[in-house]
């Protein structure tokens, strides 16, 4: 008898240490997303926003090291060690360093380097298939709520308002996030989410948060996000129902190309260019090739090491640039490409560039491909190649590589790690 009182105090102790270490990483992913700030305004009072972020997100990043060493198995820690993720973290050192500003340019690689560890220990932490629906479900729900709780009780904070700035962004919703075009991609993630639950049997709390995302990405008001949504569900979700698992990385990497050759391909090459028009409503993509435009006539100075972090885009090179006018409109006052990879680009130079492509795109689909079989690694892959394709076709119209904390660049973060851990990394449905 005192065996099987044993074994069960064993077992409760071990559902315990489970169920601890999948709710710490339901919060550290809940806050960063969130932030210490939320509902702030951009542009107002930025120093007390920066000062609570960076207390806040340095503690986090040291409570997600401690739970790494405490909880998580060495196995799966050891499993998100990449060699060519190093060589990437050089490059954007290097860039710092020959950044018009070192320390401040330093200070936002260090923080980016402390969120990017934080969201790795919440892959770390979860042990089996129930962990992770658990995280997911918990964060979604927690985001979800504070967010249509801004849009009822703050709407003046939830939503853009009366925006003299962009009037086309009046009153479109936000949430708890600084701006439309983050919390649109990081609702898409949550839909995404929402359908991983609901093929793990958790019907009822993955319609929930499946619906609830659908519908606040619908008052977002972004056109990118509302198409990508569907593409991204049908190219993951319809060739593994029909037996065609193997085809999807290569439809990723397809459909890459295509946005590729529809977005700077447009500004490379003029023939490209005649082409889109003839099929596009708008192939200026609002303005955005005018940026692309600008970006590429400075990249060409300065190819091979670009213009060092955050040296670029508001410094003096572009603000007092002679006025483009063979341009459809006045870009120097633009705070980013518009474009993540050409952003990579004109800051760390071309061949930043390309290892880019190979860490954030290119490793991630060959790590899908090589997914362990069994099913929970499958379906959590499926999940995690949703919210990259979605990601990486979203940064050829928006910018949101390696800024620090940005929701939208850490979800990325979760899925390119989260498909490096299910390639090597055997997870149960619930570990016994």
């Amino acid at each position: 008898m005192s065996n099987i009182a044993s074994l069960r105090r064993t077992d409760r102790a071990a559902i315990s240490m489970r169920m601890m270490a999948a709710l710490l990483a339901a919060l550290i992913l809940s806050l960063l997303l969130i932030s210490f700030r939320p509902f702030f305004l951009e542009g107002t009072d930025n120093q007390g926003g920066d000062l609570a972020n960076q207390l806040g997100f340095s503690g986090l990043g040291v409570v997600a090291i401690l739970s790494m060493l405490m909880l998580a198995k060495p196995r799966t820690i050891i499993a998100m060690a990449s060699p060519l993720w190093l060589v990437m973290f050089c490059f954007v050192v290097f860039s710092a360093l020959i950044s018009p500003v070192p320390t401040v340019a330093l200070r936002a690689v260090a923080f980016t380097l402390i969120a990017m560890i934080s969201i790795i220990s919440v892959l770390c932490l979860p042990r089996d298939g129930d962990g992770f629906s658990l995280v997911l479900m918990v964060s979604a729900a927690v985001v979800l709520i504070l967010s249509y709780a801004g849009i009822v009780l703050l709407p003046n904070l939830a939503t853009h308002g009366y925006d003299a700035l962009e009037p086309q962004n009046s009153y479109l919703w936000r949430g708890v996030f600084s701006h439309k075009n983050v919390a649109g991609p990081v609702m898409a993630a949550f839909f995404f989410a929402g359908i991983y639950l609901m093929r793990r049997r958790w019907f009822i709390s993955g319609a929930l948060v499946a619906l609830a995302a659908l519908f606040f990405v619908a008052q977002t008001g972004s056109k990118t996000t509302t198409a990508l949504v569907p593409l991204v569900a049908v190219l993951v979700g319809v060739p593994g129902i029909l037996g065609l698992r193997l085809l999807v990385a290569p439809m990723i990497l397809a459909a890459q190309i295509g946005f590729f050759g529809m977005t700077l391909g447009v500004v490379l090459f003029p023939s490209l260019a005649r082409i889109v028009q003839d099929y596009l409503p708008e192939p200026s993509f609002t303005g955005r090739s005018s940026i692309w435009r600008f970006t590429l006539e400075y990249l060409e100075k300065k190819p091979w090491t670009g213009y060092g972090l955050g040296g670029f885009w508001s410094t003096p090179t572009v603000l007092y640039a002679a006025r483009p006018y063979y341009l459809e409109w006045d870009v120097r006052g633009i705070v980013h490409a518009h474009n993540g990879y050409l952003d990579i680009a004109v800051t760390m130079g071309i061949p930043a560039a390309i290892c880019a492509v190979i860490v954030i795109i290119l490793m991630p689909l060959i790590d899908y491909s090589r997914c362990r079989s069994n099913r929970e690694n499958v379906l959590l892959a499926d999940f995690f190649l949703m919210v990259l394709a979605f990601s990486t076709l979203n940064a050829f119209l928006e910018s949101f590589f390696f800024r620090r904390a940005d929701p939208v660049w850490l979800m990325l973060v979760l899925a390119i790690f989260g498909l490096r851990m299910t390639a090597r990394v055997t997870l149960p449905p619930h570990e016994k």
